[in-house]
């Protein structure tokens, strides 16, 4: 049973700027792992900002609950290269109420708009 979808977009660019204006900004949204390569470069402007996306994606596909934490919701890729969710904390919590067992995730990035779709699934 589907409990929620969530979609958003966020301008690359305008994304860029915000991170370039407040330099904290990345720690507050990002885990460590979303902010860098496994070889240890930093991930991407585009790539970040689907990352963003995902994460308003997913409190739209909940409801847009308050009080979650950005750092309760990380994207992380398969081998494959297919993302995926991995919640704890406060989305857990969240995510556990509306009834969540597993989530579904699309990003994307072209024409310098970051996209991603989230289907919360019971």
């Amino acid at each position: 049973m589907i409990i929620g979808v969530g979609i958003d977009v966020a301008e690359i660019d305008r994304f860029a700027r915000s991170l370039e204006r407040t330099p904290q900004l990345a720690r507050r949204l990002f885990t460590d792992a979303e902010l860098w390569l496994p070889g240890g470069e930093r991930r991407g402007v585009a790539s970040l900002a689907a990352r963003f996306a995902a994460k308003e994606a997913l409190a739209k596909a909940l409801g847009a609950p308050g009080g979650l934490r950005w750092t309760d919701a990380e994207v992380c890729v398969q081998d494959s290269g297919r993302p995926y969710l991995v919640v704890r904390g406060t989305v857990a919590a969240a995510a556990a109420e509306a009834g969540v067992r597993s989530w579904h995730l699309s990003l994307s990035h072209d024409a310098g708009v970051a996209s991603a779709v989230v289907v919360a699934e019971g």
